[in-house]
C-alpha cells in the first residue's frame, strides 16, 4: 500500500498530535479539576457549593474525552511509551483512577440525601479528587525529566526498578505544585465566567493567588532544571525512518541538557515564555475580574507549560535512568508505518467532530450559573 507521507514525518505529526491531546485534557478537563479543588475556599454554604458543582457537571464528562484520547493516542501509537509509562507509574496512575472514580461518584451521591454531614463528607471527597489529580499528574511530569527507571535488554525485554514513594522526590513535588496551581488557575478563570456575586470574587481572589504560584513554581523549576536537575541528550545520528528499536542509539545524561533544544532551535523559548507572561496576563485579568481574557490566558499560560516540556525533550519522549540508551524518544518508540498512517485518518475524520460537539454543547450551557437557577430546578440540579 501506497502511504503519502513518509515514516519520519509521520512520527513527527504524532509526536505533535500528543502534545495537542495532552495540552487539550490540560485545557479541557483542567477547569473541572481547578473547581473541585477550590470548592472549600470559594464556597460557604451548601447553595454555592451546589452553584459551584453545576458549573462543570454539565461538561465534565464530555471533557474526559480528552484524557481518553490521550491515552488511546500513546496506546496505539507509542506502545512502548504506553507499556513502560502505564508500569512504572501503575501504583501513582491507579491513585489518579481513584480521585477520577470519586468525581462522578460525588456528583451523582452528594444531591440524594440533604443531611449536612453527607453533603460535606461528599464535598471533601470532590476536593480530594481535584486537587489529588493535579498534583499526581504534576509529579508524573516531574518524574519523566528526571528519568524513569527502566532497561531494555537485548531482546527488548523490559525492567522497571522503584516504587510508588521513590516518585514523591522534591523536584516532582515542585512540577506537582505548577500542575496544582496551574489548574487551580484555570478554574478560577472558568468561574468568572459561570458565576457571579460573590462566589465570582473569591474565584478571582484565589484565581490571582494560584496565577502567580503558578509562575513562580514554573520558574523556580526552570532554574532546578537548568542547575541540579540530569537531562538528556541523543548523541549519535538520528535514523527517522529507522525501525523502532530503543537500543540503536546512544544518549548522555548530564546536568542542562533539556537546555541543548533551546541553543539548537531558538524559537523554542517561545514556549516558556507564553508560560510565564500568559501566567502573569491571568494573574491581572482575574484581579481586574476580565473574564475571557483570563480564561484564554490561563489556557495559553497551560500550553506554555507543557509545551515547554516537549520541546525541551524532543526528540526524547520517556528518558531511561538506569540505562540512558534505552530510553525511547520520537524516532524508535512508535507503532508501524502503516498503523500510523490509518490513525492519522482516523484523527483527521474524528476529531473535528469532537472538537464540534464540544463547542456546541458549550453554546448551549453558555451563561452564568446562580443560586435563583439552582433552587428553581432543585430536582434536576446536583
Amino acid at each position: 500500500m501506497h502511504i503519502l507521507l513518509d515514516y519520519e514525518t509521520l512520527r513527527l505529526i504524532w509526536w505533535l498530535l500528543l502534545g495537542v491531546l495532552l495540552i487539550g485534557f490540560a485545557v479541557m478537563d483542567g477547569f473541572d479539576l481547578g473547581v473541585a479543588a477550590l470548592l472549600p475556599f470559594v464556597a460557604k454554604s451548601d447553595d454555592e457549593r451546589r452553584v459551584l458543582l453545576n458549573t462543570i457537571g454539565p461538561v465534565w464528562e464530555g471533557n474526559q474525552v480528552w484524557f481518553i484520547l490521550g491515552g488511546g493516542a500513546i496506546f496505539a501509537a507509542w506502545p512502548a511509551i504506553y507499556a513502560v509509562a502505564f508500569s512504572g507509574f501503575y501504583l501513582a496512575l491507579f491513585a489518579v483512577l481513584i480521585t477520577l472514580i470519586i468525581r462522578p461518584v460525588g456528583f451523582k451521591f452528594r444531591s440524594k440525601l440533604s443531611y449536612k454531614v453527607w453533603r460535606q463528607s461528599w464535598d471533601t471527597a470532590l476536593f480530594i479528587g481535584g486537587f489529588a489529580a493535579a498534583l499526581l499528574f504534576g509529579v508524573a511530569v516531574g518524574n519523566v525529566l528526571l528519568g524513569i527507571p527502566f532497561r531494555f535488554d537485548s531482546e527488548l525485554r523490559l525492567t522497571l526498578e522503584g516504587g510508588l514513594l521513590s516518585l514523591l522526590t522534591p523536584f516532582p513535588l515542585v512540577a506537582g505544585l505548577v500542575s496544582v496551581a496551574m489548574l487551580v488557575m484555570h478554574g478560577a478563570a472558568f468561574l468568572q465566567l459561570k458565576t457571579t456575586g460573590k462566589i465570582r470574587k473569591r474565584a478571582a481572589k484565589y484565581g490571582f493567588i494560584a496565577a502567580l504560584c503558578s509562575v513562580i513554581f514554573f520558574i523556580l523549576g526552570g532554574i532546578l532544571v537548568s542547575t541540579i536537575v540530569d537531562g538528556y541528550h541523543v548523541t549519535s545520528a538520528v535514523n527517522g525512518s529507522g525501525a523502532s528499536n530503543p537500543l540503536t542509539k546512544e544518549v548522555a545524561q548530564q546536568s542542562g541538557a533539556w537546555l541543548d533544544n533551546y541553543h539548537r532551535y531558538p524559537w523554542m523559548i517561545t514556549a516558556p515564555i507564553l508560560g510565564i507572561l500568559a501566567g502573569l496576563c491571568a494573574a491581572w485579568s482575574l484581579y481586574r475580574g476580565r473574564a475571557w481574557t483570563s480564561f484564554i490566558s490561563t489556557a495559553l499560560s497551560i500550553t506554555g507549560i507543557i509545551g515547554t516540556v516537549g520541546l525541551s525533550m524532543f526528540p526524547i519522549i520517556l528518558p531511561s535512568s538506569l540505562d540512558p540508551t534505552s530510553s525511547l524518544t520520537v524516532f524508535d518508540a512508535s507503532s508501524s508505518h502503516l498503523t500510523l498512517w490509518w490513525m492519522l485518518l482516523a484523527v483527521v475524520l474524528f476529531l473535528p467532530i469532537v472538537l464540534s460537539y464540544t463547542a456546541w454543547v458549550f453554546r448551549v450551557m453558555r451563561g452564568p450559573v446562580t443560586i435563583e437557577n439552582i433552587r428553581a430546578d432543585d430536582k434536576e440540579a446536583y
